[in-house]
This record gives C-alpha cells, sequence and structure tokens, in this order.
C-alpha cells in the first residue's frame, strides 16, 4: 500500500470508507491497516487507544473483504473503529477505570457493540476513560492519562476523552461513547470533532456497565457516536438506534425527517449564558460569530424566550437525580434518596421535558455551549476541590454540569459540533439540541452549519 493511499484511507470519513470498499476501491484489509499504522504512528504521547486488538481486527477485516466479494453490503462493511473502554467487546477487558478490575474479560458484546458488528464494521480497540466515568479528564489508575492532540498539557475530556482524541488525531473516523453529564459533547467540543447525545432511550444500554454488571438501564445516561462529521453521526444513528430484542417484537423505532433542508428555515434559539454556571468569554464571542453569520444566512433567530425553562430549578432537579444515580453502588451518601424523593425528582423532570416540548413548537433548535470552559491544563486534586478558570476568576468544577445537563434532563438530541478556534488555538465547540426523539434534526443542523462555516480541521501534530 502506498503511502499517499495510507493518507487517503486514515483521513477518510466513515461514509466515505464504506462507500470506496463497496466500490472495490479500497479493501477492508487496507483500511485496516491504515488506522492500525497511524494508531501506532500518532497515539504514543496522546495515549487514546489503550486496549488494542490488531490481530482479530485484521481477521474481521478479511472476513470483510470476504463478504464484499460475494457481493454482500452493509453500512459500516469493512469500516474500522474503536469503541470506549466502558462498552463489553468479547474477549476484551472491561475496567472502567477501576484497577481492582484489572483482568475482567467481558464473554459477550455489548448490544450497541454487536449492531457495529453486525453492520460490518471492524474493530481495532477500546479508548480510554476516566475512573467509574465521572470527570471530564480521562486518566485512571490502569491505563494513565489521555492527552489532548491540539496541547499535549490539556485534558481530552471525559468521559469519552480517548474516544474523542481518537477520531481528532485521524487515529480512526467513528468511536462508541457514553453521556450523563457531557460525556460524548464534551470531549468532542474539547477535541474539535462531532458528538451526539440521542435521545434518552433509543438505544439499549445493554453491556454497558461496570464490569460483571448487569441491570436496568442507568436514568439519565445514553451511548452514542462520535465522528469527524456530522453525516457520519447519522450513519452511527441508524445502526444503533433501535428497541433491544426483548422490546423489538413489538416497537419499532422511525425517527422522523429533519425539519427543514435549508438552514434558512430553521427557527434558532441561542443561550449563551446559564444561571447556575460561568461561561468563557471566548466561547461566548464565538457563539455570538455564529449566531450573526445565521442571521446573514436568513436564520430565524433569538436570544431569549418566555418557553425556555427555569433553568436554574431544571438544574437542581437534574443534580438531584444525576448525584443518585452515580453514586448507586457507591460509597453510602450523607442523605440517601428516599423512594418518595426519587419519584418527586421525576416528577420535576416530566414537568421540565413538558416545557421543552412546548418551547420546540416555536424554535427548531436550540444553540448553547457544550460547556463553559476550553479545554483545561491537567489537574490532578480531588474532584470536589477542583475549580476552573473563567473570564479571570476561580468557579467551582461541576457548575460546568450545567451546561450538558439541559440536553440530560430532558431527554433531548444534542448534536457538539466545532464552530472555531480560541486565541490560544483551542477548539470552540457548540451543541445543537433538538426536541425530543428529532435527533435528525439535530444532526441536520450541525451538518449545515458545517457545510456554511467549516467544521472539523486536523490538530497541528
Amino acid at each position: 500500500m502506498s503511502g499517499t493511499l495510507a493518507q487517503d484511507l486514515s483521513d477518510a470519513t466513515a461514509g466515505a470508507l464504506a462507500a470506496a470498499l463497496a466500490a472495490g476501491q479500497i479493501s477492508a484489509l487496507e483500511a485496516c491497516e491504515a488506522a492500525i499504522a497511524r494508531i501506532e504512528a500518532r497515539d504514543g504521547a496522546i495515549n487514546a487507544v489503550v486496549v488494542r486488538d490488531f490481530e482479530r481486527a485484521r481477521a474481521a477485516a478479511r472476513a470483510a473483504d470476504a463478504a464484499l466479494a460475494r457481493g454482500e453490503r452493509g453500512p459500516l462493511l469493512g469500516v474500522p473503529m474503536t469503541v470506549k473502554e466502558s462498552h463489553n467487546v468479547a474477549g476484551l477487558p472491561t475496567t472502567w477505570g477501576f484497577e481492582a478490575a484489572k483482568g475482567w474479560t467481558a464473554p459477550e458484546d455489548s448490544l450497541g457493540v454487536a449492531r457495529l458488528k453486525g453492520a460490518g464494521a471492524v474493530i481495532l480497540g477500546k479508548t480510554n476513560i476516566p475512573v467509574s466515568l465521572a470527570d471530564w479528564q480521562s486518566v485512571n489508575p490502569v491505563y494513565g492519562r489521555t492527552r489532548n492532540p491540539w496541547n499535549l498539557e490539556r485534558t481530552a475530556g471525559g468521559s469519552s476523552g480517548g474516544a474523542a482524541a481518537a477520531v481528532a488525531a485521524g487515529m480512526v473516523p467513528l468511536e462508541f461513547g457514553s453521556d450523563i453529564g457531557g460525556s460524548i459533547r464534551v470531549p468532542a467540543a474539547f477535541c474539535g470533532v462531532y458528538g451526539h447525545k440521542p435521545s434518552y432511550g433509543i438505544i439499549p444500554q445493554r453491556g454497558h456497565a461496570p464490569p460483571g454488571l448487569d441491570g436496568a438501564d442507568v436514568a439519565l445516561a445514553v451511548v452514542g457516536p462520535l465522528a469527524r462529521t456530522a453525516l457520519d453521526l447519522q450513519l452511527a444513528l441508524d445502526v444503533l438506534a433501535g428497541p433491544a430484542p426483548d422490546e423489538a417484537a413489538a416497537y419499532r423505532l422511525e425517527l422522523p425527517a429533519p425539519r427543514h433542508a435549508r438552514l434558512a428555515d430553521y427557527r434558532v434559539l441561542v443561550l449563551d449564558t446559564h444561571p447556575a454556571a460561568a461561561t468563557d468569554a471566548e466561547i461566548q464571542a464565538a457563539l455570538d460569530r455564529t449566531a450573526a453569520q445565521l442571521e446573514r444566512l436568513g436564520v430565524t433567530l433569538a436570544r431569549q424566550s418566555e418557553l425556555l425553562p427555569d433553568l436554574a430549578q431544571a438544574h437542581g432537579v437534574y443534580l438531584g437525580l444525576l448525584n443518585t444515580a452515580m453514586s448507586r453502588g457507591g460509597p453510602p451518601q450523607p442523605e440517601p434518596m428516599s423512594a418518595h424523593g426519587w419519584l418527586d425528582l421525576q416528577d420535576a423532570q416530566l414537568f421540565i421535558r413538558r416545557a421543552w416540548a412546548r418551547l420546540f413548537t416555536a424554535f427548531d433548535v436550540v444553540l448553547a455551549p457544550v460547556h463553559g470552559s476550553l479545554a483545561y491544563p491537567h489537574d490532578d486534586a480531588e474532584p470536589a476541590g477542583r475549580t476552573l478558570l473563567l473570564n479571570g476568576a476561580q468557579t467551582p468544577y461541576f457548575d460546568q454540569l450545567a451546561w450538558p445537563g439541559l440536553a440530560i434532563l430532558g431527554h433531548l438530541p444534542a448534536t457538539a459540533a466545532p464552530i472555531g478556534l480560541s486565541a490560544g488555538g483551542l477548539p470552540i465547540g457548540v451543541q445543537v439540541i433538538g426536541p425530543y426523539l428529532e435527533d435528525r434534526t439535530a444532526i441536520a443542523f450541525a451538518g449545515l452549519l458545517e457545510r456554511e462555516f467549516g467544521g472539523y480541521r486536523p490538530p497541528p501534530l
């Protein structure tokens, strides 16, 4: 394989690779080898792909080539990718960053991984995470620290930090992450790629659980894709979304088409401040520039609405649900949530979801920061005591749950998209929040932004 071909294969999108494979222009083994070579060449300092399964990937690529030769086709047939370490992959370790879990091997694929493989994806390995998926830094005692390919001294984000770093650095075109507090969208924003938090429940969580555990889907949590283009997010979502097998006998998922095909037909609400969290002035300025450009293109745009839920109240409800969901199985809490308290929070969540539904009768999407800061320097202090320097002031670290929590509490789809670089050369991202179950609208709007203003750009590796 020539160096030029290897470069082209490594930089291609998942959709472009799938089309080239189906047309016989390249082989799955060539695509696999190009991705492996890129990982081996670039991942040393970044430390994103921490579980490598290259020999089985080569075997899967050869099987994909045989299937292609027989005339078989699939949405991802022969396309190389990696998945977040927290997803079970048969025969590979799943630790969730816990040192005590070293050596535990998943006996079977998660449902999401099985769907990706069923669509023909070639899984090269797994990417790094924080312990228990509970940080916006991806560092743990099992695999060490993942660094941002734009600046190795800064976080790649978390908890899908290895995923975003691998995609941004051109190691793979597609990844599979998870999100309960911005864990897909924050790394995507910090690394300058695309990430989609699906509407709650449309992709089953089965097999995305701490080592050896199984049970009900986690409240608020979702699993979803990261990529270098919005089109690849939709490609992956089409593969991943749908009821679990035990529900598929009676239910099917049919996500509605995007609300509009033209950017100028969209009604957009822009939010750049939150009562519970500070926001970096550079992020606000980038969002303001994007909004101004949209208005020049004919988009109907507003910066406030009486239909917006009470964001401070909503954030309190979100934190109550999140802390209970995340602390399950951990040390006893000072004030454990009662069953009635949990149900009260669910009632409050429903009222807020209804408020969002009313808002989306007047607007098609909401644009907001993904996180109030840019990718920040690595910080090994205890999380509860951390702060972030924003606009010259130290602010509490976990205040920033407010921005990703908007979509999480509302069960809303949200697509992270790059919208430029800071003065210091760090990516700036925005989240496109859409109506419940209208994931195609959020992704399509991100794609229109990409077409008009540009999207992913490679880091200066």
